[in-house]
């Protein structure tokens, strides 16, 4: 039976369009609020990436850092990330879930027990930002078992022999980092050349879901939607920093972004 991530990369295409995938952090600005932008934004999303906050962030920029920070601030752990996933999963069950953090609070929690609370609340999908191939390849074994994808990342240094390699033991969705950078700095190359780039990865295997992440905005995304995916976050986390600074409605905002941002994919 396909996953919910492959299902949706199917839609996506029958509709000729990349998916849109959005990036918040888990408890920003708080649980409640947290949930609230989940379920809103899951109306236009296809699929939905949920950041477990780390005080400690390798390859996360300022705006991400800021949404870690509120969360963190106000005391969420672990077990309040899968609270949140679990109930966005009882209104949203056929909405693909995949959590994106770093391997540490995994070693903590023990990989095992881990896993059982991803599959108990709903999670479709990892992405652990400092856990690379090969030494992700146990791990990602384990997910594989549980019936959760495990994303892998490929960057614009990767050699080809390696990507190869990384293609091969895949999921369902492999994320193409666009350029060397944090998250949220602005493209040091041009949309054309991102896509030269992500070209010659697809021809490696043409079947596998490749999508593009860094550097995507409401300025960038039209340009990029020959890709079967493409990631927004830290426009979004900025968003978030803007509305309370405003003392706006963080949930109408997102609403309202991550709409707009849809309609430029079509």
């Amino acid at each position: 039976m396909k996953s919910k991530i492959a299902l949706a990369f199917d839609n996506c295409k029958r509709e000729k369009r990349p998916a849109l995938i959005t990036y918040t952090v888990a408890g920003d600005s708080t649980k409640k609020i947290s949930l609230k932008i989940l379920n809103k934004i899951s109306q236009h999303a296809d699929i939905l990436e949920l950041g477990f906050p780390h005080n400690t962030p390798i390859a996360d920029g300022g705006q991400i850092q800021g949404s870690s920070h509120r969360a963190l601030s106000k005391g969420i752990k672990l077990k309040d990330v899968f609270h949140i996933v679990k109930n966005f999963k009882k209104n949203n069950p056929k909405k693909p879930l995949i959590l994106m953090g770093y391997y540490n609070l995994i070693y903590q929690s023990g990989e095992n027990n881990f896993l059982k609370n991803c599959n108990s609340s709903g999670v479709d999908g990892l992405i652990i930002v400092d856990l690379p191939y090969p030494e992700n390849k146990d791990f990602a074994l384990k997910c594989k078992k549980k019936s959760i994808n495990f994303v892998q990342l490929l960057s614009p240094t990767t050699s080809i022999n390696r990507m190869k390699k990384i293609i091969k033991d895949s999921h369902d969705m492999i994320y193409y980092i666009s350029m060397l950078s944090t998250t949220g700095g602005k493209l040091k190359i041009s949309p054309a050349k991102i896509l030269q780039n992500y070209k010659k990865i697809k021809k490696i295997n043409p079947k596998k879901n490749l999508v593009i992440g860094f550097g995507i905005t409401d300025r960038t995304i039209s340009a990029l939607k020959a890709a079967d995916g493409l990631v927004v976050g830290s426009m979004l986390c900025k968003n978030i920093t803007n509305s309370l600074r405003m003392r706006q409605n963080p949930v109408t905002i997102l609403d309202k972004v991550v709409y707009n941002l849809k309609n430029k994919i079509l």
